[in-house]
């Protein structure tokens, strides 16, 4: 664990966030598994576990570490208990730390991130029981039966900025849509999706731009505002035709923007020649990998929201810094030797989704993962 990066958490302080030698700590004394240390200012005393994923574990940090690779590798609770020779309930308390953790990491990288080209999709799973054995009272409830994770999917560095787990409504389209607007730097990407009509919809919505009509003749009462795609808004959907299940013909449309601006776009992107959703749908699979909750016909579904989206936070943000994508790997200018002369050479540079997006510069640890410390929201 890097305690470099300790501060004092007291707002009131006047070295209040800051790190390193500016923290002025002091070593004062020793619980459980890490040191405690002292603000000379204020006199708070600070755990260095404290603002990491070790926060209140009493377990073996070592053991720790397994089981939390484990959940963001997809293993199930149970088989996780069994693999590392602890309790299933104790790694059940473990996963809302984790995710609650891997959430803070992530929000506090994905800000102003400049994205050139956006796929979005849907993936279905279900919560407790599927939607045909619902009760009329779970039905108006909303909380088990069918539940879709919507994705953001940024093809040219496979980062995935923006998800949102419920029902397939304009709703949560729009609450992907304004997730996705809250982690980039302004600029409108060049979006593409399928048929389904939320996304036209959420798009207009987040990025559309209220206009006045004009008023027809010189009475009566003037149009309501409505809204307008911006002159920037590229967006184009990809229709499958099919037929006893099969796809038969794939045709595109352009919904937002012009031909003309579809084709610059494309032109400029490095992944994409034609209108599609490949990353995305290429991108479905490997969540479905990192979650043995969104695997298909298993015994293995959610039996509650909030362990899925705690789950499936720990498998993005493990994504995103931890594992490398053999897509953005990178050649070296020359072979390197691993082990002398008897090893195989390295010719290639392992990078990860955030090392793409230029969040990081190097591979992470999953102890690297459990150990960062978010700063205070205020010092963002």
């Amino acid at each position: 664990m890097d305690y470099t990066t300790c501060c004092c958490l007291n707002p009131r302080c006047v070295l209040f966030g800051k790190v390193g030698s500016a923290a002025r700590l002091k070593r004062y004394d020793w619980q459980r598994a890490g040191p405690r240390f002292q603000c000379q200012a204020c006199r708070v005393v600070i755990s260095a576990s404290t603002g990491t994923a070790y926060a209140g574990v009493r377990t073996d940090l070592n053991i720790y570490r397994r089981g939390a690779k484990a959940l963001a590798e997809g293993v199930s609770i149970r088989a996780t208990g069994r693999l590392i020779e602890v309790d299933k309930d104790t790694v059940q308390r473990w996963l809302p730390i984790l995710g609650q953790h891997g959430q803070a990491v992530m929000s506090y990288f994905f800000r102003n991130l400049h994205l050139t080209e956006c796929q979005l999709d849907e993936l279905w799973t279900f919560i407790y029981k599927k939607e045909a054995h619902l009760t009329p009272l779970e039905q108006l409830a909303e909380v088990y039966g069918d539940a879709w994770v919507w994705i953001a999917f940024s093809p040219v560095c496979k980062l995935v900025p923006a998800w949102v787990i419920g029902k397939r409504t304009l709703a949560h389209a729009r609450r992907l849509v304004f997730r996705l607007k809250s982690a980039t730097d302004g600029q409108i990407p060049f979006f593409t999706s399928d048929e389904l009509p939320h996304y036209a919809d959420a798009l207009l919505e987040v990025y559309g731009q209220w206009v006045q009509p004009a008023r027809h003749g010189a009475r009566g009462r003037f149009p309501k505002p409505r809204r307008i795609p911006p002159p920037d808004l590229c967006y184009a959907v990809v229709v499958k035709e099919r037929e006893n299940g099969r796809v038969v013909e794939v045709t595109t449309r352009i919904v937002y923007g012009s031909t003309e601006q579809v084709e610059a776009a494309l032109q400029a992107s490095p992944v994409s020649r034609i209108i599609n959703t490949y990353g995305v749908e290429r991108n479905n699979l490997t969540v479905r990998q990192h979650s043995r909750r969104m695997s298909r016909k298993v015994n293995a579904f959610s039996k509650d929201p909030d362990y899925l989206e705690h789950q499936l936070t720990l498998a993005f943000a493990y994504y995103h810094f931890v594992v490398p994508h053999r897509g953005l790997r990178q050649r070296l200018p020359r072979a390197l030797p691993t082990k002398g002369r008897t090893g195989s050479y390295k010719k290639w540079k392992l990078v990860t989704p955030a090392m793409a997006a230029g969040l990081t510069d190097h591979v992470w640890t999953m102890d690297e993962l459990l150990s960062f410390r978010v700063p205070p929201k205020s010092l963002w």
